[in-house]
């Protein structure tokens, strides 16, 4: 296995890269609770944030990015296009909004919120040209089953660079990751620690006294070594350094196996599923 560091990077299909660990800010507060939360994580190592429209806290991510003294071009940025906006004129005014409120003439990485029925067509056509005018450096889409990634290329000649779901030991969607490796697609983790709902879960636990660490640091590790790109979310400081702590040991094939074998389809978020 390629040795993982905090600064590992995974490469897109458009040749961007992305930081295989990033800090999640959804629930994160508008104001100072999203502001000391990306900054200890720029101070930690962290350099990949992720934050959407809808989470309402895009100007205290960029203001924290601007006084971290980290250049700009070390941050990898995502956002994303809320329900709302959705469609090709408002979504090319969304995306401006964004990047208003961060403050940043560009974003690494848009993406579209939901599979809106009806209007994520048009909305995909305007992330292309979001691209192609150079403010999204890349595009892709979040909480897109196989078939709506379907749908998507049927259509487009262009592949979503990332497509962000819910993902963890206890929702391993295997026949996703399949289909998103097939075509090139880089598969991220929201959710990764499930919410801390499954900590206690004998198995889990079992792993983590292995390797004397915590059950989050297990299913954070567990992800990366999927080739995952994982976003936890904290706005604690020390779950925020907890979560990074994760490069100094690695799972076995059966610890894997032992992880996968936790599923049981747990969503903690929502379902996209039925949408069509």
């Amino acid at each position: 296995m390629e040795h993982l560091s905090i600064a590992s990077r995974l490469r897109l299909n458009d040749g961007h890269s992305i930081p295989a660990l990033g800090l999640g800010v959804y629930q994160a507060p508008a104001g100072r609770v999203t502001y000391e939360s990306v900054l200890h994580a720029l101070s930690v190592g962290y350099r990949h944030i992720d934050t959407a429209a809808i989470y309402g806290n895009e100007a205290d991510v960029g203001r924290a990015i601007r006084e971290s003294g980290i250049a700009r071009s070390e941050v990898f940025v995502t956002t994303k296009l809320w329900n709302q906006q959705q469609g090709y004129e408002s979504a090319m005014r969304a995306l401006e909004r964004s990047l208003q409120l961060l403050e940043i003439e560009y974003v690494d990485l848009y993406l579209v919120h939901w599979p809106v029925p009806g209007k994520r067509d048009e909305s995909w056509r305007a992330l292309e040209q979001l691209k192609a005018d150079g403010r999204a450096r890349s595009i892709g889409v979040s909480n897109y089953t196989v078939h709506h990634l379907q749908d998507l290329l049927s259509k487009s000649g262009t592949v979503p660079a990332v497509n962000q779901v819910e993902f963890s030991p206890f929702l391993y969607q295997k026949d996703l990751l399949a289909f998103c490796t097939e075509h090139g697609i880089q598969l991220e983790a929201y959710s990764p620690l499930a919410r801390g709902l499954k900590f206690r879960d004998p198995t889990l636990v079992d792993i983590a006294r292995q390797h004397q660490k915590t059950p989050a640091q297990i299913m954070v590790r567990w992800a990366l070594e999927l080739g995952l790109v994982v976003i936890p979310k904290s706005v604690r400081s020390g779950r925020i350094l907890e979560n990074s702590l994760v490069f100094d040991f690695e799972l076995s094939a059966r610890e894997h196996q032992r992880m996968v074998e936790l599923n049981e389809d747990l969503r903690t978020d929502w379902d996209p599923t039925d949408t069509p």
